[in-house]
C-alpha cells in the first residue's frame, strides 16, 4: 500500500510508519518535524497544518490509506477537505477520553455514551489538564464520518498506549520501580483493574485496518488485568524476583497527597474507585474480534526497558520518588500497627 501518515515523528505515528516500512509499504509522513524524525526509508513532507492548503499538494499522490492522530479540529478538517475524496481508507486515532461515563466497567464503543462535540470556538485541548481533549476528538470523529463516509473510515478510540518511546511517565514508572527492587508501594487492592495497549500492537492493528478496509468505531485497547498481574508481569519481563508489594488503601494515599494516574508525586496507572472504575476496564472483545493482536506483557516490558536504557534522556521522570515512597510506606505501616 501507499500510506500517508499525518504525523509519524513520535510514538504511535512513528510506530505505524516503522511497521509499515518493515512490511514493505510505501510510507509518506506529513508533519512539522519538530517533535522528532521519521523512520529511515519514509518520505518526509514538512507541512504546517495550520495552513488550510498545506496538504493539497499531496492529493494526487494516489494514497491507499491515511492515518491521522491529530487532536486539533481544524487540522482534521483541513486534511479531510484536501484528501478525503482521493484515498481509499481513512483511520483516525481517537481516545477513550471521548466517553461520558468512566464509572461503569465492561462498556464498548457500541453502547457507551460519549461527550458532546467541542464548542465551535474550541479548536484543541487547552491548559495543563488538556481541557476539551475528549470533546475535540468527538468533533473530529464526526467530521471523519461525515466527510469520508462510514464505509471507508475506521475510528480507533485508543486507551492508554504503552511501550517503546512512551512520552509519558505511566508505564515507564513501573518498569523503573520494579527494576530498583525493595519494598514496592502498590496502590489500592491487588484485584483492581488495569488496561492498556502496546504501541506496536496498536500500530499493527491500524495497518490491518487499512489493508482490510476495516470500518466502524472500536476501542483500541487490550484486555484488562488485575494490578497484581500487571506488577507480576513487569517483574517477569525484567527477569527480576517477584516484587515485595505493600498494598496501600486508596483513601490513605489521597489523604497523604499521593496523586492519581500521572505526574509529580503520583502513582501512575492508579485511579480512584468506584468513580473511575470503567476507565481501565473496558470490554476489549470487539477489538480482538476485529483483528487486534495483543502480545504478552513481558514482551512489552522488555521493549520499554530496552528503550529506556538506550535513550535515558527521553524518559519522563514522574511518579513517587524513592524518598516520598518510603515515607508513605512508613506512615502506612504505623497506621496498620496501631
Amino acid at each position: 500500500m501507499r500510506i500517508l501518515i499525518l504525523g509519524g515523528t513520535r510514538f504511535l505515528g512513528r510506530a505505524v510508519a516503522q511497521l509499515a516500512l518493515d512490511k514493505g509499504h510505501d510510507v509518506t509522513c506529513a508533519a512539522r518535524g519538530v517533535s522528532g524524525v521519521v523512520p529511515a526509508g519514509a518520505r518526509f513532507v514538512p507541512v504546517d497544518r495550520d495552513d488550510p492548503d498545506a496538504l493539497v499538494p499531496l492529493a494526487d499522490d494516489g494514497f491507499d490509506a491515511v492515518v491521522d492522530v491529530t487532536r486539533q479540529v481544524s487540522h482534521a478538517r483541513h486534511a479531510l477537505s484536501a484528501l478525503a475524496d482521493q484515498v481509499g481508507h481513512w483511520s483516525f486515532v481517537s481516545t477513550i477520553s471521548v466517553y461520558a461515563d468512566n464509572t461503569t466497567p465492561g462498556q464498548t464503543a457500541a453502547d457507551a455514551p460519549v461527550l458532546p462535540a467541542a464548542p465551535a470556538d474550541v479548536d484543541g485541548p487547552v491548559g495543563p489538564d488538556h481541557r476539551w481533549y475528549g470533546e475535540c476528538k468527538v468533533s473530529i470523529e464526526q467530521a471523519v464520518r461525515e466527510r469520508v463516509g462510514a464505509d471507508r473510515s475506521f475510528i480507533c478510540r485508543a486507551g492508554l498506549i504503552v511501550g517503546a518511546e512512551d512520552p509519558s511517565d505511566r508505564f515507564p514508572y513501573w518498569v523503573r520501580r520494579l527494576s530498583a527492587g525493595g519494598e514496592v508501594l502498590a496502590p489500592g487492592r491487588p484485584t483492581d483493574r488495569v488496561q492498556f495497549v502496546d504501541v506496536a500492537d496498536l500500530a499493527g492493528w491500524l495497518l490491518h485496518a487499512a489493508g482490510t478496509r476495516l470500518s466502524g468505531t472500536y476501542d483500541g485497547i487490550g484486555p484488562a488485568m488485575t494490578r497484581e498481574d500487571l506488577l507480576a508481569g513487569v517483574a517477569a519481563g525484567l527477569d527480576v524476583p517477584e516484587p515485595v508489594l505493600t498494598w496501600v488503601d486508596q483513601e490513605f494515599l489521597a489523604s497523604h497527597d499521593v496523586r492519581e494516574w500521572s505526574g509529580e508525586r503520583a502513582l501512575p496507572l492508579w485511579v480512584r474507585l468506584p468513580e473511575s472504575g470503567g476507565l481501565m476496564d473496558r470490554d476489549a472483545r470487539p477489538a480482538l474480534d476485529a483483528g487486534l493482536a495483543v502480545r504478552p506483557l513481558p514482551d512489552t516490558v522488555r521493549a520499554t526497558a530496552s528503550w529506556m536504557t538506550a535513550q535515558p534522556a527521553a524518559v519522563r521522570q514522574g511518579g513517587l520518588d524513592p524518598a516520598d515512597e518510603a515515607a508513605v510506606l512508613r506512615e502506612w505501616q504505623a497506621v496498620r500497627d496501631r
